[in-house]
């Protein structure tokens, strides 16, 4: 009788080599739409805040309290301190969007209303690609760049129709807060691509702890404080929310799909913030806001699909 080979044959499996970048991909766009919602309700939070604490004390309170859960992170899971040579992108980061861009806007929001404030929201996207290109030396296919000024223009045009326009004080904030957020944006996802994106905003609020704690002291003892129920809420929103949560998915996000398309995602965000100024604040919106959507959609859409 004839033996039977008992030999096995391998078994082939096919692996899907493109499916790993495609799940990176589209997990780094849900986190950037993360930090995209939480940074929508920033100026709502940011007007309830106000009702119970002058600017210079919502601010230094609010950074205080970002410092002190980002450093119980840290120190929790025994981070080590990060490169000597990641220091200066820190203070980037620090000086752009822990400190700058929450005291300008906040300085805005005492005579603006959340409306006109989103003009800078507007225009943050196309900002944070261009300086990205400087910085980084991404280049952004021309269908991108058409794309994100053409959402960018959607956006301003309906934000300044609804605010009426014209430059004030408070535009000057507001514009000043658009080029150092920028800045903070770009560099921050620069260094999302070297160490956890949690860890970049994490040592950029540590970084300003020396600071923000004197200058929270100093404030708090000039401005009088009010503890009503939105006042609270929105300091601990602007300070967990905003300032560190929002932010942790927002550089993993752009780390994952790259500056220039996370930041058009944040063309929604004027939007969002409109529609969180009705519900929360009683603000009052114009039939243009399902249109104006709608087209921004659309260009957000062709950013993500457009190749740099």
């Amino acid at each position: 009788m004839r033996a039977q080979s008992s030999a096995i044959k391998p078994t082939t499996i096919a692996v899907d080599t493109a499916a790993a970048p495609r799940a990176k991909v589209s997990g780094g766009t849900l986190q950037a739409a993360l930090g995209v919602v939480a940074f929508s309700l920033t100026f709502p939070a940011t007007a309830w805040g106000l009702e119970g604490f002058g600017p210079w004390s919502l601010v230094a309170v609010r950074s205080v309290l970002a410092a002190l859960i980002a450093g119980g992170c840290l120190l929790a899971l025994k981070v080590p301190l990060p490169d000597r040579r990641h220091l200066p992108g820190l203070a980037v980061v620090a000086a752009g969007v822990v400190l700058g861009f929450p005291m300008l806007t906040t300085l805005a929001l005492r005579t603006s209303t959340t409306s006109h404030a989103a003009v800078v929201v507007g225009l943050l996207p196309l900002t944070t690609a261009a300086l990205s290109a400087l910085r980084v030396g991404t280049r952004p296919s021309r269908t991108f760049w058409a794309a994100a000024l053409a959402g960018a223009a959607a956006v301003g045009v309906f934000t300044v129709q609804q605010s009426g326009g014209g430059l004030s004080t408070a535009d000057l904030y507001l514009f000043g807060a658009l080029l150092v957020c920028a800045a903070g944006y770009t560099e921050g996802g620069r260094l999302a691509r070297v160490m956890p994106g949690w860890q970049v905003i994490g040592w950029a609020l540590v970084l300003c702890l020396p600071l923000s704690l004197p200058a929270a002291a100093i404030a708090l003892t000039y401005e009088p404080v009010t503890l009503t129920a939105h006042a609270v809420a929105g300091l601990l929103w602007v300070a967990a929310g905003s300032q560190f949560l929002g932010l942790v998915v927002w550089y993993r996000g752009m780390a994952a799909i790259g500056i220039p398309k996370a930041s058009q995602l944040q063309l929604a965000q004027p939007l969002l913030t409109l529609v969180w100024s009705v519900l929360l604040l009683g603000e009052h919106l114009t039939v243009a806001a399902p249109l104006t959507a709608a087209a921004v959609l659309v260009c957000i859409a062709v950013t993500q699909r457009a190749r740099g």
